[in-house]
């Protein structure tokens, strides 16, 4: 058994209201009725049971049941219609018209549809209509325009722009969280953008690498190339797993699609040094003691990504470095990342295999988001370093 929420007890409490307000419009028509009528041998009960029923079918027709041409527009301007035609053909008949609250509560409503779900130039439109069917009720059997006439216009515009303001309230509100959720899919796809960037990238300009070494090794020492072969296997591996992780968070919709973001910590750089080297090259991490695991999350997946791009890059433009240092080092606040080779800029690499210069960019942008700094620039007499200094705390 479904239990009841509070907006659905709201809701039946309006439709019951509305209904009612409805049933009074038919039975004072009813009781009021002398023998005058617009429509030649049809009673003001007929005409206004019409009125009221197209009215109501246009505000609680079911979501989920609406055929195709039943649109915002229609549902608000046809009623509206009907009610000012109605209105203008009273005004022919000698005597007044009594007015009863079921019309009224009815133009109200379609006046709130009309501002918050048309189109907006169909929204001033049909919002125009219903306020000016509602505006002229009051007018009936009555074009005097006495005191208790202007005295019900008064009320009426009243509660017209009451209703319009709210109605644009809440579109306004249902337009900033639509432009709140689009922003978030935009930055979350940018970030896994970064991501496949930062890890893919990396393993597989690794893999071209490790091949051209296996290439001129297959030719000077053909008995040392399995550590070179089982390197390519491994990045292939994890380049795969990355793809699959990256993959992941596309198609999950719930909050364990955060579990599949491919970020790294401290104790992933020592991994990702160890599958670094290639014969010739000498990877070094200085790690200062007093640099703690229990660092940030944030902090220790943007020092990886630091580390990462920076071993990627070196694979990119200097590739002849026989010398790469990594140091972690801790200072006060602030844990301190560098990474520094000792290449001269000769790669080997196709000239579609070099990026497009938009790593460092991505980075200094995860980092100063962070609150830190990033620089990278030429290292003395040979090589290029890159250092970043990011806060140990949470930012």
């Amino acid at each position: 058994m479904k239990s009841v929420s509070a907006r659905g007890c709201v809701h039946g409490l309006a439709v019951g209201v509305l209904l009612v307000a409805c049933v009074v419009d038919v039975v004072l028509y009813a009781g009021s009725y002398d023998g005058t009528s617009v429509v030649p041998a049809a009673s003001p009960v007929w005409q206004t049971l019409a009125v009221v029923l197209v009215g109501l079918a246009a505000v609680l027709w079911p979501a989920g049941r609406r055929p195709e041409w039943l649109t915002p527009q229609v549902r608000t301007a046809v009623p509206a219609l009907a009610s000012a035609l109605l209105t203008a053909a009273t005004l022919l008949v000698e005597g007044p018209v009594v007015l009863g609250p079921g019309e009224m509560m009815i133009l109200l409503s379609l006046l709130f549809i009309a501002v918050r779900h048309c189109p907006p130039r169909w929204a001033v439109v049909c919002g125009v209509l219903d306020a000016g069917a509602l505006l002229v009720l009051p007018v009936r059997g009555d074009v005097t325009l006495s005191s208790d006439v202007m005295g019900l216009e008064m009320v009426g515009l009243l509660l017209v722009g009451l209703v319009a303001g709210l109605a644009g309230y809440l579109r306004t509100m249902d337009y900033r969280r639509t432009l709140a959720v689009s922003e978030t899919r935009r930055a979350e796809r940018v970030a896994i953008a970064a991501d496949l960037h930062d890890f893919v990238a990396h393993h597989v300009t690794g893999i071209l690498v490790q091949t051209q070494v296996a290439r001129m090794m297959a030719q000077t020492q053909p008995q040392e190339l399995d550590p070179v072969l089982a390197g390519i296997e491994r990045a292939a591996t994890e380049a795969l797993a990355s793809m699959r992780r990256t993959v992941g968070v596309l198609r999950d919709t719930g909050r364990e699609a955060a579990d599949h973001r491919p970020v790294g910590d401290l104790a992933g750089v020592t991994e990702l040094i160890d599958g670094f080297a290639i014969p010739g090259q000498q990877v070094v991490l200085r790690r200062d003691p007093a640099v703690s695991d229990d660092l940030p999350h944030e902090v220790q997946a943007a020092a990886f990504r630091v580390v990462q791009e920076a071993l990627t890059n070196i694979r990119r433009h200097a590739s002849d470095a026989a010398h790469i240092e990594v140091r972690l080092r801790s200072a006060p606040g602030r844990l301190e990342v560098s990474v520094a080779d000792d290449g001269r800029g000769g790669t080997r690499l196709p000239a579609a295999a070099h990026g497009g210069g938009f790593g460092l960019v991505g980075l200094k942008e995860r980092v100063t988001a962070l609150g830190g700094e990033l620089h990278a620039g030429p290292r003395g007499d040979a090589g290029w370093q890159v250092r970043a200094a990011l806060p140990a705390g949470k930012p």
